[in-house]
């Protein structure tokens, strides 16, 4: 095998290898990091390698090896978003702001990866402070979609995405505040899984009232399962995570679709999808029909309600940033300066009426998901664009991005695990994904869905060309 295809196996492959001694973690990350480095800064993914601190957890997860003495996922490879507090290791957060921090403690999340064996290869890029869809930032510059130099690939967890199609390793660590794992999935035609609310720790804590999540993005579903349960369970740093322990989502995985029921909606009720995407998307849930399940396309009443909210919440929800203006706005990212300027005069009564209309609709979630065991949707309205532009040129100018990201928000709000697999290529080849949300809670159930139309329509063979 080239360094290339040592990049591309799966977490799963690699585990099993290790343990017939087929291969070396120091071999793996020798590797992947030379990979890395011919693809880079082409395709700028990674805003730091960590070399030397991944060799020398190599070296020791290869000793744990031969004494017998394996964790889970020993010496597998993975990186971290840049969003998230590494000890020891620089942390910008994607902003000039705070660039050349260097954290003294791991987020609760990165630490558990730690736990479980796994070895970072550095800190992917991130839009400033992971504010928009789109790869690019003050301190990055842009990230390029692999299978479309230009073009975005994604936000905020851009690069994790845009790292898990270029082979960078299979497990990427992602967070999600309103589609920013399953968005990277999407556009970069890899699996990205935003777990149930409170499923996997977050700290510190985001002020945008409990709407973030950290979940994995990688090319195969089994290794989003070893990934969600090496990071799942109670911390108490955040006190919203679920009591319950993390349970083996890998070996639960095989189960069969007949007579689940259903939803597909190819637009909420209200929203633009590219013909293309949803042609596409279309024709995916036909994989489910013809796996036995009981699939009704539907019109969900509360879903154009979502416009008029996300419109309003996604600035103020940012509102506290407002405070690095008057030093840093010459420096931060106009969309993100002008963002914040919008809401400098919100007022809290408006405010809280806002949020007391957000709970009604998530409660109408919910009370939807009584009737249906999963809900199908595209999970963008448009396949990759210039990685320039806030959102396609061919669209109508429009108040931010969330034009074309209407499927993803709303389960951030509500709570339910949400994940994006790829389902095809537009006539472009560029990637494009379906989204399966299901209640809240059934994180099984939502990778056991995924993985029976990965067994139906495999894609993790599909390749970018080499930069």
């Amino acid at each position: 095998m080239n360094d290339a295809d040592i990049g591309y196996l799966p977490a799963s492959t690699l585990a099993a290898m290790y343990r017939k001694k087929e291969i070396s973690p120091v071999e793996v990350v020798d590797a992947v990091l030379r990979h890395i480095e011919r693809s880079e800064p082409a395709l700028n993914a990674m805003a730091r390698l960590t070399a030397e601190h991944a060799r020398a957890r190599a070296r020791t997860a290869e000793a744990a090896l031969l004494r017998g003495e394996a964790r889970k996922l020993e010496g597998i490879p993975v990186t971290i978003k840049d969003l998230q507090q590494t000890k020891g290791v620089q942390t910008d957060f994607g902003s000039n702001i705070f660039k050349g921090t260097v954290p003294d403690v791991d987020a609760p999340c990165v630490a558990r990866l730690h736990d479980a064996g796994c070895i970072m290869l550095g800190k992917t890029t991130t839009p400033e402070f992971g504010w928009k869809g789109v790869s690019n930032s003050p301190v990055s510059g842009v990230t390029h979609n692999p299978w479309k130099h230009g073009y975005s690939a994604g936000g905020s967890s851009s690069d994790a995405g845009a790292g898990a199609a270029a082979g960078y390793g299979p497990l990427h660590q992602g967070g999600d505040g309103a589609g920013s794992i399953r968005l990277p999935a999407h556009f970069n035609g890899v699996f990205g899984l935003k777990p149930t609310h409170g499923r996997i720790p977050n700290w510190p804590m985001s002020n945008n009232d409990l709407a973030t999540y950290m979940g994995p993005i990688t090319r195969t579903v089994a290794d989003a399962a070893l990934m969600l349960e090496a990071m799942a369970g109670p911390h108490p740093w955040d006190y919203t995570t679920l009591e319950a322990a993390p349970q083996d989502y890998a070996a639960g995985l095989p189960a069969d679709m007949k007579g689940k029921r259903i939803a597909f909606s190819p637009d909420l009720g209200h929203a633009r999808v590219d013909p293309d995407v949803a042609a596409l998307v279309a024709d995916a849930v036909k994989v489910f029909e013809a796996m036995g399940a009981h699939v009704e396309q539907v019109t969900p009443s509360w879903g154009p309600e979502g416009v008029e909210l996300v419109d309003f919440f996604w600035p103020t929800v940012y509102a506290g940033y407002t405070r690095f203006l008057p030093e840093w706005e010459d420096r931060m990212d106009p969309g993100f300066a002008a963002m914040l300027r919008s809401v400098e005069n919100v007022k809290l009564s408006t405010f809280m009426n806002m949020r007391t209309r957000r709970f009604t609709y998530c409660q109408r979630i919910h009370e939807f998901f009584e009737d249906w065991d999963y809900l199908l949707t595209p999970t963008a309205s448009v396949a990759a664009f210039p990685a320039t532009l806030l959102q396609p040129a061919h669209w109508p100018e429009e108040p931010g991005f969330f034009r074309y990201i209407q499927f993803s928000y709303p389960f951030n709000w509500c709570g339910n695990p949400a994940v994006s697999v790829p389902c095809g290529f537009t006539a472009g080849n560029l990637p494009v994904g379906l989204q399966i949300v299901a209640p809240r809670f059934d994180d099984l159930g939502v990778l056991q869905a995924s993985a029976a139309f990965e067994a139906a329509r495999p894609w993790s063979q599909h390749r970018p060309a080499p930069g």
